[in-house]
């Protein structure tokens, strides 16, 4: 499984970077590409060979796409599309020249996007029941330790995070126009992820009486 993965990554990684990135801006100069993706790749090797050492039961939850609830799979679909043209603006802004982000705003959102992953990583070590779909497994225990003791979707604030400074780390301003409906989109995956736990995850309910917020402490 682990060395699968890693060969999935080694070989899916440029080529995504390829079409997403440097065939729309018809260049190889697209220098905020390069260091948006060492910035993932770092973390994402490393978050790899975390869990093919330690937690390979974890990879494996992450390597399922199907979801099993109807709510949920219109909900990826409908994240689908401005996920993929945020991924295509910035290449096509480089291209065009529409829009200027400054070099200090590119390498501090680049660092969100870092600490962002870092906190996905946290997520994965605290808990091994993290899969990539909303399900409960059997004999399944509700996590209340680590960021869980914070919020109780520690995993979404980093995705948020992530996404959210993306089209900066990529120097597009017009890219947060399609970025700006992730956090929507997450916020109704949690509607129907908690009503599934609660239903479903023995203790979920009381913990949620104890852990008030969903993504941002003293928000949400």
């Amino acid at each position: 499984m682990g060395t699968k993965v890693f060969l999935r990554v080694l070989v899916i990684f440029p080529v995504c970077m390829g079409l997403f990135f440097f065939l729309p801006a018809g260049s190889f100069r697209f220098w905020e590409a390069w260091v948006y993706s060492v910035v993932l790749l770092i973390p994402m090797i490393t978050t790899l060979t975390y869990l093919v050492k330690n937690d390979p039961a974890l990879l494996e939850r992450r390597m399922r796409l199907k979801e099993k609830e109807k709510k949920q799979k219109i909900i990826v679909r409908l994240a689908r599309l401005p996920f993929l043209i945020g991924f295509f603006i910035p290449a096509f802004d480089y291209r065009y020249d529409w829009s200027h982000v400054s070099i200090p705003v590119v390498v501090v959102a680049n660092i969100i996007v870092f600490l962002g992953y870092l906190m996905v990583f946290l997520v994965f070590r605290e808990n091994t029941y993290t899969s990539r779909i909303v399900e409960v497994e059997k004999d399944q225990q509700v996590i209340t330790t680590g960021p869980y003791s914070i919020v109780r979707h520690p995993m979404y604030t980093g995705m948020i995070l992530m996404f959210l400074a993306t089209p900066l780390a990529l120097g597009s301003w017009w890219a947060l126009i399609a970025f700006i409906f992730w956090p929507i989109v997450l916020i109704f995956r949690i509607f129907n992820e908690e009503a599934v736990l609660h239903k479903d995850l023995r203790g979920y309910t009381e913990y949620c009486q104890k852990v008030h917020y969903r993504l941002i402490p003293y928000i949400w």
